[in-house]
């Protein structure tokens, strides 16, 4: 059980609009029918293993298209097949119109979430206390519900947007070719005392000087787990030590081979295209 409040992520406004976006002028099918009015009840249950997330929007959105529910896990929960996730009852128009879009939501951010605890437990695997930080690399405008899935897999944000960090790419450095280093490191203090200044490093010897002009957080771009190791130990020998993020290619496969070399974070973007969750629906009447 995770220790973040379980509160939906999403505003009411945002849920009425996914709801209004799959059924804009009512649900053609259960009104021609003539079903809209009967009782019925709905489950969502896991069919794999999996960590939840986004299990409190899922619930809001039954919720205001009439449906009573109870939920009997939370974000950040890990469920084994077969776990009922989320119950409700209410009219069958109410159960029909929020079905696929509540689980669609939940499988996708469980999906994610479930890929963050993958890389999160092969890196704590190595190291206990082995950080995996998700990169800004989401889809747009699902910043939110990006940030609170990867929160519920274990794993933290490494940045969440251009405004907050300082991170130096050799895109900026471009633009400043003759600029050394140290002087660039300063600048960056200066202009924002309170940041750690972050730089990204294509080679050991890049990482090493960058280190020794006062940079705070060392990232390498695509190194190899030995490459990582050797520039590991190089920076042992500055003082201070700064901490060292491996990015680029980070997967539960090689996730411990990095931390083993010496990476103090892990930074990667995999938990976003990781497979949605799956869920298991089931609709019918009351009483049967």
């Amino acid at each position: 059980m995770t220790a973040f409040a379980p509160r939906p992520v999403l505003s009411p406004e945002a849920h009425w609009a996914l709801l209004a976006d799959d059924a804009p002028h009512g649900d053609l099918t259960t009104e021609s029918l003539g079903i809209g009015e009967a009782a019925g009840k709905i489950r969502f249950a896991a069919r794999q293993d999996m960590t939840v997330a986004g299990l409190e929007d899922a619930a809001a959105l039954l919720s205001l298209a009439g449906v009573a529910v109870s939920p009997t896990t939370r974000s950040g929960d890990r469920a084994a097949p077969g776990t009922v996730l989320l119950e409700g009852e209410g009219p069958a128009s109410a159960l029909h119109r929020a079905w696929k879009v509540s689980q669609t939501f939940l499988e996708i951010w469980s999906g994610v979430a479930t890929g963050a605890q993958a890389l999160t437990d092969a890196a704590r695997a190595v190291r206990p206390d082995a950080i995996v930080a998700c990169t800004r690399k989401n889809v747009p405008g699902t910043k939110r519900m990006a940030a609170a899935a990867v929160h519920a897999g274990g794993a933290v944000m490494h940045r969440l947007g251009l405004s907050e960090t300082l991170l130096v790419f050799p895109e900026h450095r471009a633009f400043l070719p003759d600029e050394d280093l140290a002087l660039l490191a300063k600048r960056l203090k200066v202009a924002a005392p309170e940041k750690k200044c972050v730089i990204e490093v294509l080679s050991v010897d890049e990482g090493i000087a960058a280190a020794r002009a006062g940079f705070d957080v060392i990232q390498t771009e695509k190194f190899r787990p030995g490459d990582v190791g050797e520039l590991a130990r190089c920076l042992d020998t500055v003082a201070p030590r700064p901490i060292l993020a491996a990015a680029g290619g980070i997967t539960p496969e090689n996730a411990g081979d990095y931390v083993h070399a010496g990476a103090d974070v892990l930074v990667s973007s995999w938990p976003y295209t990781a497979r949605p969750a799956d869920i298991a629906v089931a609709i019918e009447p009351s009483g049967s």
